[in-house]
């Protein structure tokens, strides 16, 4: 075989930043025929969470999920951990801690090597090994744009239960991990990224949401959603809708990846996190004195991003306290109050 290309060449997109804009998936979804009832449905489609869970007794439910993508990267082992980074965290947002994981894999077989395709394969088992859990299986087929991802399935007692929807007025905003990874495979694309971003950007790709299930041990963390591909306000806007009250966020409060800030300004974007704002900017309120690029990064598409959560002023420190002990640059970042389902950038 001749020399391969590389990964992010064989894309049109990379990362999370594939997923459809949010107004263009409410739209694909609102022409899905109703479902009937299901009384051990405990989490479906009603309010865009991150998997679905069904009761299975009292102090047990399944959680099931899938996620996969385009290369972020061009390194094969770093775009299956990528991958399956983003896949499990899906599990962990909800409370619940996975149990066993199917590849979905889709490539170029004419184009790629068995040997690329299986250091694909072998970077998201190890991330699956971390995590204790196998790759049990999945399936694979030929495909003109290398794709990788897994369904994620894990348990959660429904009691711990954490959705997106279950804010409360006054609760504080926490995020585990600072943004940007958007502007960073940008970056990387038009070869802008130096040794440093490219670390950075692994770094956090790679960082498993597993403080997930501990976070839901709190009483007081009402809510968690993990932050991806819609950005940091489309994923604040899903969990002020399903609470029914109005996200306040401090943009200058809100963590960046680190040379992130830089890039920005030099107007480095994604074509998502314009997608994003044109999606759903009509629900957001900005001062007039936000720039252009600061609004960019909070639209920016995570891949594999930090988890955000609703936690009551009481239970913020010990959240805050839990997500730092375990690794996280944790930053409370705003908060939810009374007023209509909106986000409100102060």
């Amino acid at each position: 075989m001749p020399q391969e290309p590389r990964l992010t060449s064989l894309a049109h997109g990379g990362g999370c930043g594939c997923k459809l804009a949010p107004g263009v998936l409410s739209d694909v979804l609102s022409r899905m025929p109703v479902p009937g009832v299901f009384p051990d449905l405990l989490v479906g489609t009603e309010t865009s969470d991150d998997a679905a869970v069904w009761r299975l007794s009292d102090d047990q439910a399944l959680v099931a999920t899938t996620d996969f993508f385009m290369p972020v990267v061009d390194d094969p082992t770093d775009f299956g951990r990528i991958a399956a980074t983003n896949a499990l965290s899906d599990v962990y947002a909800m409370g619940g801690r996975p149990i066993f994981a199917l590849a979905i894999v889709g490539m170029p077989v004419g184009q790629l090597s068995p040997e690329t395709i299986g250091a694909i394969l072998a970077g998201g088992a190890s991330v699956c090994a971390e995590a204790g859990i196998p790759v049990a299986g999945g399936h694979s087929i030929d495909s003109v744009e290398p794709i990788y991802g897994l369904v994620a399935l894990g348990l959660v007692d429904p009691k711990r239960l954490k959705k997106n929807s279950g804010g409360q007025a006054e609760d504080v905003l926490i995020l585990t991990k600072p943004i940007g990874v958007g502007v960073l495979s940008a970056a990387f694309k038009q070869e802008k990224l130096t040794a440093a971003g490219y670390a950075a950007l692994i770094a956090t790709t790679t960082q498993l949401n597993k403080v997930g299930p501990d976070l839901a041990l709190n009483p007081h963390v009402h809510a968690m959603t993990d932050v991806t591909g819609f950005g940091l306000l489309g994923h604040a806007l899903e969990m002020a809708r399903g609470a029914g009250l109005t996200a306040e966020i401090e943009a200058d409060a809100v963590p960046l990846i680190e040379g992130v800030l830089d890039l920005a300004r030099e107007g480095v974007r994604t074509g998502a996190s314009g997608r994003n704002w044109a999606s759903y900017g009509a629900s957001v309120d900005l001062p007039v004195s936000l720039p252009d690029w600061r609004r960019d990064l909070l639209t920016d598409p995570q891949t594999s991003g930090g988890l955000l959560i609703a936690v009551s002023p009481e239970g913020a420190a010990p959240a805050l306290a839990r997500a730092r002990a375990a690794g996280f640059s944790a930053r409370s970042i705003g908060r939810l109050v009374a007023g209509p389902p909106r986000v409100r950038v102060i």
